[in-house]
């Protein structure tokens, strides 16, 4: 069974369950989700209330090929004392739920991802998105959108280190797209 969700170029969101064909469309993006999910038999859990202004929500994960969890010996510093602003979350892997200022979300996720290399000596490789490719609000330089883009910068930095590629190797690709 699937739901997909469109936004529409009114400012509505359509959704859809596959399993059954109901559709649903509506001015409120939440409503929508609400009831598809409720015409699944899903729980539905409400977004939390929004953060203070110039604070960003997202949350990081330290993602390996190696199997390793939530207790392992490497996470004990940053178990007991993580970044302020972010709690701890045992996601079947070490993850940090955070709430924490920037101008804009990227800025709030490099700092919180330098911060804890420099603390901890462990660098946060994932922003724990699981299908990058749908994204809604390519508009939101604060949203979603901007969610997976970190998502992917710190996947590829931390995949290109695995191969063997320095900073200035990737460096080198991005000032290559142009990109200003």
């Amino acid at each position: 069974m699937g739901l997909h969700f469109h936004r529409n170029p009114d400012g509505t969101t359509t959704g859809r369950n596959e399993a059954n064909g109901f559709t649903v469309t509506h001015a409120d993006e939440e409503e929508v989700k609400r009831q598809l999910y409720e015409d699944a038999g899903w729980e539905y859990t409400p977004p939390p209330p929004p953060v203070p202004p110039g604070f960003h929500r997202f949350s990081l994960v330290h993602d390996e090929f190696r199997a390793s969890g939530f207790e392992d010996e490497r996470y004990a510093g940053l178990r007991a004392r993580p970044p302020e602003g972010c709690v701890p979350v045992d996601w079947g892997c070490f993850a940090l739920e955070c709430e924490r200022p920037g101008k804009t979300l990227m800025d709030a996720v490099a700092g919180t991802v330098a911060d804890i290399r420099r603390e901890h000596g462990l660098v946060m490789n994932s922003l724990g998105v699981e299908k990058p490719q749908e994204w809604f609000d390519a508009d939101d330089k604060n949203g979603y959108a901007a969610k997976i883009v970190a998502h992917l910068v710190l996947m590829a930095a931390d995949r290109a280190r695995l191969l063997g590629y320095g900073r200035k190797d990737v460096v080198r690709l991005l000032d290559a797209t142009g990109i200003e």
